[in-house]
């Protein structure tokens, strides 16, 4: 199969880098429900790919299927080219290790600062000296321009801050990988523009391939490299943004055409790709 972007997803002749994702014939269910139709696809190192769609498109559990929370009913998914299996696999826990995920509430937790917040990961997944993460720590919260939240809670940051925080710690151990769960919901037009900023400084800084689900059009057209949509369960189109804003009708054109009215309702109705309790 080839893609909008005219490279072969099962990379038989590809000439370029190799993916960082591949996804072949991906089938989900819910019961006897189908929730995604045969997908393929593939996502290639220092891009930002967006997954667009509807409420109810598949979007999460696309994710989901991805990162290995749901095992697929048939395909394959694979990261760094070792193929996801049971979450609880070494071999999955160790692909794991090397992603980072921003989720859309922050996911602080709201007894410790944000610098104890930071260093969650290392102390976890490390034997790094407390002296080491204190100044990893700073290095992370420097990256997301705010060097100066260490000693805070997340009660005392503003929604914007927190993601910020959130994202320092989503990049802790340097995860050549980065997913992002609507980053920008519930965040401020000029709040959310700062952040759209940061993904894009972080990729050229880092080089880290970062995946995002959002419903924001403003969002996706200034960060988005290739997008994926999703309609209906199918893979509708996976190509590069221009062309896909060039399309003249159905489904895709009526997403990037929608009103702000739409914009506001979808961006409400979207559900967390994961969710945690009493995280803040």
């Amino acid at each position: 199969m080839v893609t909008q972007t005219g490279r072969d997803i099962n990379g038989s002749n590809s000439k370029g880098p190799k993916p960082i994702i591949e996804i072949k014939d991906l089938v989900a269910k819910y019961g006897e429900r189908t929730v995604l139709h045969k997908i393929s696809t593939a996502v290639y190192p220092s891009e930002i790919r967006v997954v667009l769609g509807t409420s109810g498109c598949g979007k999460t559990t696309l994710l989901k299927n991805t990162i290995g929370l749901i095992k697929p009913f048939s395909g394959s998914v694979h990261i760094f080219g070792q193929k996801m299996g049971e979450l609880d696999t070494p071999n999955t826990m160790a692909i794991l290790k090397r992603i980072g995920i921003l989720f859309q509430n922050g996911a602080l937790l709201g007894s410790i600062t944000a610098g104890q917040n930071v260093a969650l990961p290392l102390k976890m997944h490390t034997t790094l000296s407390d002296d080491i993460i204190e100044e990893i720590v700073h290095l992370k919260l420097a990256q997301v321009d705010l060097p100066h939240a260490v000693n805070l809670f997340p009660g005392e940051l503003s929604g914007g801050m927190r993601k910020r925080v959130a994202m320092a710690r989503a990049l802790a151990l340097d995860p050549p990988l980065l997913f992002c769960d609507e980053p920008s919901a519930g965040l401020d037009p000029v709040t959310a523009n700062g952040l759209d900023d940061l993904l894009l400084k972080i990729r050229e800084t880092l080089g880290i391939t970062i995946v995002v689900i959002t419903h924001e059009l403003f969002s996706i057209k200034k960060i988005a490299d290739q997008i994926i949509f999703l309609d209906k369960g199918r893979l509708l189109y996976d190509g590069p943004l221009d062309q896909a804003l060039r399309v003249e009708k159905g489904p895709l054109y009526d997403f990037f055409n929608r009103t702000e009215e739409d914009q506001l309702e979808q961006s409400q109705s979207a559900k967390p790709l994961f969710h945690v309790e009493n995280a803040s």
